[in-house]
Parts: C-alpha cells; sequence; structure tokens
C-alpha cells in the first residue's frame, strides 16, 4: 500500500508548474547561457586622451571585419565632413583675428580676400548649415592665401583639427553635390565622441591554434575630461586595454584646457589608467599614434626639446637603430616611447587600501605585467591590419597559457 508520502509527491508532480517560476528558471538559463558566451568573448576597450585617434581604430576594424560603410552611412557622413571643412577654416580665422596678441603677428597676405575672410568668420558653427557653393568659393580663395597657410603652419598653438589640410586640399571635391566620402574621407573624418561605441566582430583562428573563430567586442569612449568618469561603466571583464598616444601633440595645447600641454595629460592620464586596481588582470597595448602627423611635424622643424629638455641628452639604444629611418624621427619616437615604458617600471605607491585588498595585491602582483607598444598611424589601414594581427596573436598566446599546466 502507498504510504501517504508517496501519494502527495506523485500527485504534486501532476500538478501544473507555476508560470512565474519557470519563467524565472527561463531566465536564469538565459543569463547561465549568456554568461558563458560572454567569457568567450574577447573584449578590448579604447582609452586615451581626447583626439588621440579611438574612434578611428573603431573605424578600422568596421573596414577590417565588417562590411565597412553602407551607402546610407557614406551619405550620412557628408555633413559630417562639410562640418569639418568650415571648422578647420573657422579656427584658422579666429587664429587670425588675435595675431596681434602673438609673436611675430601674422595677417592675411592678400587684401582682395578679406571679404572671403569676413564671410566665413560671419557664419555660425550650426549643425544644419547647407554649404551653399558660395561657401566653397570663399574657402578656396582663403586657404590659398599665403597668409592663411603661415597662419596653419602655426597650428600647434591653437586647437585645429588633424584632417584639416587634408579636407580643405580636397574642397573641389568635397563641394560637388553628388560627393561621396571614400573610407579614408571617413576615416579622417573628426566628430567628437560622447557616448560608449561597441563594435563586434569575428576573427579567424588559425587551424594549428584550433581554427573557428574568435568573437571581440571592441569598446570606444570620449577622451575628454568631462567624458572619463564613463570609463568604469565598461572596466569590467576586459581582456586587454589598448592606450592611444597622440604622438604629435608634443607641443600642443588641450582643446578643453589651453594651459596643458597635451603629451603631459596624456602621460598623466597613461599613469592613471596603469595604476587602476580595477584594471590589473587587463593585458596592456600602447598605441604611439599619429606617426605620421609626427614625422611631418619634425621635418618641418618643430622642436621636441623645447617642451621636453631632457630630449637633448637622449640617446637610441642599439637595437632601436633604424638606418632605413630619419634619425631625429627614430629619437623623438622611441623617446615618446620610453616616457611612457618608464611609468610601467615604476613601483605603485600611494594607494590607500583595506588590509584584504593588500594581502589580495601582494599576492596577485608577484605575477609579471608588461605593457606592449607599436607605432601606429590610426588612418592607414594596412598599419592597423598588421598591428591587429600582432595583437590577436597575443591574445591566443596569453589564452594557451592560461590554459596550460603550471
Amino acid at each position: 500500500m502507498m504510504s501517504v508520502n508517496t501519494r502527495y509527491k506523485a500527485m504534486s508532480c501532476l500538478k501544473p508548474e507555476d508560470p512565474d517560476r519557470r519563467a524565472s528558471k527561463d531566465l536564469d538559463k538565459r543569463i547561465a547561457q549568456w554568461m558563458r558566451e560572454y567569457e568567450k568573448v574577447i573584449k578590448l576597450l579604447l582609452l586615451g586622451a581626447g583626439e588621440s585617434g579611438k574612434t578611428t581604430i573603431l573605424k578600422q576594424m568596421r573596414i577590417l571585419h565588417l562590411q565597412g560603410f553602407s551607402e546610407k552611412e557614406r551619405q550620412d557622413k557628408v555633413q559630417e565632413i562639410r562640418q569639418n571643412v568650415l571648422q578647420a577654416i573657422k579656427v584658422s580665422l579666429e587664429l587670425t583675428a588675435n595675431m596681434r596678441y602673438l609673436r611675430p603677428p601674422v595677417t592675411i597676405a592678400n587684401p582682395e580676400n578679406m571679404e572671403s575672410l569676413q564671410f566665413i568668420h560671419n557664419l555660425d558653427m550650426m549643425d544644419n548649415y547647407t554649404f551653399p557653393q558660395e561657401f566653397y568659393e570663399h574657402v578656396t580663395k582663403v586657404w590659398a592665401d599665403e597668409g592663411i597657410q603661415e597662419c596653419y603652419g602655426r597650428s600647434n598653438e591653437f586647437s585645429l583639427i588633424d584632417s584639416a589640410k587634408y579636407f580643405l586640399d580636397k574642397i573641389d571635391e568635397i563641394r560637388d553635390p553628388d560627393y561621396k566620402p571614400s573610407d579614408q574621407d571617413i576615416l579622417c573624418c573628426r566628430i567628437r565622441t560622447s557616448e560608449i561605441q561597441k563594435v563586434e566582430f569575428q576573427v579567424k583562428v588559425p587551424k594549428k591554434y584550433g581554427g573557428s573563430s574568435q568573437l571581440f567586442w571592441m569598446f570606444d569612449v570620449g577622451g575628454q575630461r568631462g567624458e572619463r568618469r564613463k570609463w568604469i561603466q565598461v572596466f569590467d571583464g576586459i581582456t586587454a586595454i589598448l592606450f592611444l598616444v597622440s604622438s604629435s601633440g608634443f607641443d600642443m595645447k588641450l582643446r578643453e584646457d589651453s594651459d596643458r600641454n597635451r603629451m603631459k595629460e596624456s602621460l598623466e592620464l597613461f599613469q592613471d589608467v596603469w595604476s587602476s586596481r580595477f584594471l590589473r588582470e587587463s593585458g596592456f597595448i600602447l598605441f604611439l599614434n599619429k606617426q605620421d602627423v609626427l614625422k611631418k611635424k619634425l621635418q618641418a622643424g618643430a622642436q621636441l626639446a623645447k617642451y621636453f629638455p631632457e630630449f637633448d641628452s637622449y640617446s637610441l639604444s642599439t637595437q632601436d637603430r633604424d638606418e632605413d629611418e630619419d634619425n631625429e624621427y627614430n629619437r623623438a619616437r622611441c623617446f615618446i616611447r620610453d616616457k611612457f615604458l618608464e611609468i610601467t617600471r615604476k613601483p605603485q605607491t600611494n594607494r590607500r587600501m583595506s588590509t584584504t585588498e593588500m594581502y589580495y595585491d601582494l599576492h596577485r602582483e608577484t605575477k609579471k605585467r608588461d605593457c606592449y607598444w607599436h607605432f601606429t598611424t590610426a588612418t592607414d589601414t594596412n598599419n592597423v591590419k598588421r598591428v591587429f594581427d600582432d595583437i590577436h596573436h597575443m591574445i591566443l598566446m596569453w589564452n594557451i597559457q592560461s590554459i596550460a599546466p603550471s
């Protein structure tokens, strides 16, 4: 005879499951599945000061690993590129208007261009400006003026987008009503990042490492001071930090603080990120970006020692010497690299932690931490491809080492 207990269990099996409980179980399963997938994803976080090239790297991932840019996206970029033209020429003009405060002063060279200068000077920086053909006529005259060209040569003294010359030299193409931006135009287009952006893409894994493919998530966050408070939102579970430096910014001031040297700001920010306890388990890769701009600046006579006097006594190591490269440029890029790498070799001090955190940190920091580096030009797709291939290989090695028996 069946006991009361057994009969109760048998009857309860026939009862329909509570819908709320079933929904909760389903949600738990989906979360568990998502977490398994999340842990497999390679998560890369782009960090660095404003205008260091982070968004350009994100665009390159779309070109290299996705379908690039759709026709609609290219059309949407037309207005942004024309805004870059307006921004570039107006900044130059505003500098010219204030040249009497600088030494030596610069003025417009051809008096016949004063009408064009005044036309552009009176324009508002509005997003919905329609850019009539009259606008391009005036820009063409002003950009060709020797005074404005001299003004451009002193662009380290004010905030000017890197792509100013690139777009102003293409003015005849950009003014065409049927203008369609190329990939290079989109890479050079500068729009301030004010939100966290993410791109997802798959990368093939070589057969010798198991084949198949690997999912990457790359995050881009604004680099200006006001945007940095958002960074911590994406720190969790990051595989590697890609820290970008504008190598050409050694003689420039911050857009948001005209008294602050860009390179010195970047060094300070790098130290903060390198020391962050939230990122101790993440790999660290330094992108010494804008090498093309750095080289042109030095060839034009810019003096790195004027801003970093210790450069005068800097000598290249044997392994850094490159007979195929201009010696002054090579010294400069290696000097800048070493300024950042010095930070990674310093003991981290003045960190206020609880006793538990101190014990955990002492145990964890017995593991050697490296900072890898690359000289990069973010607008050069071939350069970015080579660098990213190296990074992918490095991450594969990290994964193999993490599962290898100790």
